[in-house]
Formats: C-alpha cells, structure tokens, sequence
C-alpha cells in the first residue's frame, strides 16, 4: 500500500469566497471605503429583516470575511455590533482607506488594528451618522423603481477628487430618479461647532465650479433650532453653490430640505438645483453610468 505523504502546502486563504454572495461583497466593498456599519444599518440596506441580517452576519464572521466588536450597553449605546473588514474581507478589498483619523500614517500590518484604529477613533460616532445618511438613501432607493445612490464616496475618497480647492466633505454622493439626476456634499453636523466655523466650511465649495460641479452642500444638522440659526446666518448671502439645510431623522430622500432663499419650502432631495460642471462628459469619475462606487 502506497502512503500518500501529507500536504506541505498551507491551508487556502481565500478558499472561503467562493460561499461569498454579490450582496456580501457589496458589503465588503461599503466597509473597505467607510470603516464601519451597524447591524441595523446592514439590515436596513441590504436584507428584508433584522433576523435574517445577523443570520448572514454570523456566516461571514465565522469566515473572516468581516470582523466585529460591541461596546457595553449604556445609556447612549445600543450594545449591538459594528462591523468592520475581516481577515478575508481585507485581502479581497485591500484599500487606501486605513484609518479614519490619519490617513498618511503607515496601513495597519492586520485587519485587527485597522479595526483597532476605528474602535478608538473619536470620530466614530461622527462617522456612523455620517453612513447612516446614505444607508438611508441607499434603503429608500430599494423599494422606489427608478430611484438610486449611484455614487457614495467616504470623506477621504472625495476629498482626493475634490480637495485641491481645499473642499473636505463629510461624504459626496449622486442621486438619480426617472427624472433627475442631483449631485452633493454632505457637512454632517452635530452641533459641536460654532456657526462661524460651520459657514466657514463653504468658502472652499465656491472655487469648486471653477473646473468641477456645482453641486448642493448640504448641511444635514441634529434639530429645528440649530438649522434655524443657520438659515438666518445664510439669509442674504450670495453664494456660488446652492446650500441645503435639513434634520437629522427625517428621510434625506424626501421633501426635507430647506434653502436659505426660501426656507418655508420644502425639497425632496431630487429638486435641489444641481449642476454636473464641466466635468460631466470628460471625466466619468466625476458622474459615473454605475452604481455605488
């Protein structure tokens, strides 16, 4: 009887994708440019129920696919999971996107310190409100025919496209329904500046249609008063770039953005003046024929 000598080779490290679904790397794909998603928001975006996400979830952690942690439940917490790139995830979508304070410092060696990074970045509850924007775009556009997030682009991927005017948004998207087409920029704001700073923001947006879009800003901002005193500072002003104000909770998707000429009118996001500059036909990056990015 002839033995058969053991296999030298180490076990395949990729040979978990092929259990991988269209819709987990769409997943893999959000969590390699935006860090890092909630259970809720995972289900609200791509499943038809809470239960049948975590089902999912579970699947592709036991796999590396994703990695996760939990903070205590507090008051302020919920005690769910956030999701970030697993081992598999980050071979799959190795990315430029490593941390979400820094990115110049040196990529992290594992997906465990890049989920380290986050976990101890001050900024993430910034940055999951920031997602939670689009997840709800994203959400709306599911059940509306014609209706898309066609471009989602994390505050460091837009600022490399954008940022040699000194632009630095919070996220920069592009929404398409049967009958219009709107870029914008998203200033996720929590109230933790002043307004002086916060107007301050938009000087850079006016030299932007100088050779790219004339895109809407929008200030998405926590409550009534705090947009209220941002339309009144706004009142009057002239500007290059059509500025949007509206509250978080509502649906960015539906008629709940106010401009400072005329703020008792409210917009669905689909009506807000948009401009696709020169940039539209020779530069696709800019206005892609695609879906999310």
């Amino acid at each position: 009887m002839v033995r058969v000598p053991p296999s030298t080779h180490a076990p395949d490290p990729l040979i978990d994708v092929r259990r991988l679904s269209s819709r987990d790397r769409l997943l893999l794909s959000w969590l390699a440019e935006h860090y890092v998603l909630t259970t809720e928001q995972i289900a609200t975006a791509l499943f038809p129920s809470l239960r049948y996400a975590q089902k999912r979830l579970t699947l592709l952690h036991r796999i590396q696919a994703v990695s996760r942690f939990a903070f205590a439940r507090t008051e302020d917490e919920c005690g769910s999971y956030r999701y970030t790139l697993g081992a598999l995830g980050a071979r799959l979508y190795p990315t430029t996107f490593t941390d979400p304070d820094n990115p110049a410092v040196r990529p992290p060696r594992t997906h465990l310190e890049r989920r380290a990074r986050i976990m101890r970045s001050p900024r993430l509850g910034h940055l999951l409100g920031v997602n939670q924007f689009f997840i709800d775009l994203y959400a709306h556009a599911r059940s509306r025919p014609g209706a898309e997030l066609a471009r989602w682009w994390s505050e460091q991927h837009a600022t490399g496209a954008y940022g040699s005017t000194g632009v630095r948004p919070d996220g920069h998207g592009i929404w398409r329904t049967q009958a219009d087409t709107v870029g914008f920029f998203l200033e996720y704001d929590n109230n933790t500046e002043g307004l002086p700073r916060v107007l301050g923001k938009l000087a850079a947006y006016e030299r932007l249609p100088e050779f790219g879009p004339r895109y809407p800003v929008l200030l998405w901002v926590p409550d009534l008063r705090r947009e209220t005193s941002l339309l009144r500072a706004l009142a009057g002003v002239p500007t290059r770039v059509p500025v949007a104000t509206g509250v978080h909770g509502a649906n960015p998707a539906g008629p709940v953005w106010a401009l400072p000429d005329n703020p008792q009118r409210r917009l669905a996001l689909h009506q807000l003046p948009s401009d696709h500059g020169p940039d539209a036909k020779t530069n696709p990056s800019y206005f892609p024929d695609h879906g999310p990015e």
